[in-house]
């Protein structure tokens, strides 16, 4: 398992915090990209993804956009679209918002601009808002062949114990629309002793030791600053 020292960041939680949708939802599309810039650029960078953002909300079934930047990796971001539905991330492909900013990165980038299609499959409102002490995790989980473990019902009984930890204010699940087996998490605790007190709870051990024998490759968790 790759796993970054946690670090406390503070978030500003964004309109994606009151529009995000139930488990239930079969309509919320999901892109969720990752770009790497020169650590030169990174204020180029971050005013480009504010101005995208901007851009982006103007646009028909636009919910939210959400910029990470790796804690200790500077220039390399996480970008987590929310789209209303399937023809709003459709149409979104060929808006304008989305060239200028490829266009803007193009030079000062170190890799391509990585975007992946998500659905929903364990999604929930966040529960309050994250404070000065919160910490931010994005996980990747990637599942092998070979296995006979239920992999997308392991996930959301995950979500479901860790949402009832005391200190968790975020746990989304979305899963791959093209490679099922592919998953994103997005976790928001209240402070680091919340993740600490996560990290050793026996729902969360028997998670990792359920899903390590059927994974694709070690477990890629990373901690985000989110870009306000």
């Amino acid at each position: 398992m790759i796993r970054c020292a946690p670090i406390v960041v503070i978030v500003a939680m964004s309109v994606a915090a009151a529009a995000r949708a139930q488990t239930t939802d079969t309509t919320t599309r999901y892109a969720v990209a990752y770009v790497e810039v020169a650590a030169s650029s990174v204020a180029q960078a971050t005013t480009a993804f504010r101005t995208y953002r901007e851009a982006a909300a103007r646009e028909s079934g636009f919910v939210a956009v959400e910029m990470f930047e790796q804690i200790g990796r500077p220039g390399h971001f996480a970008v987590i679209e929310t789209w209303r539905d399937q023809a709003a991330f459709d149409a979104h492909q060929t808006a304008a918002s989305l060239a200028a900013l490829k266009s803007t990165l193009q030079p000062i980038r170190g890799s391509g601009y990585d975007q992946r299609p998500y659905k929903t499959l364990s999604v929930a409102p966040a529960r309050g808002t994250a404070g000065r002490n919160a910490v931010v995790v994005v996980s990747h989980v990637d599942i092998g062949g070979g296995g006979s473990i239920d992999v997308p019902g392991l996930l959301r009984r995950q979500a479901d114990a860790s949402r009832a930890e005391p200190g968790c204010l975020r746990f989304d699940v979305t899963q791959h629309m093209l490679r099922a087996n592919h998953f994103t998490v997005v976790e928001v605790w209240s402070d680091q002793q919340a993740l600490d007190r996560h990290v050793a709870a026996g729902h969360t051990k028997q998670y990792r030791d359920d899903v390590q024998p059927v994974s694709g490759s070690p477990l890629d968790e990373r901690v985000y600053k989110q870009v306000s």
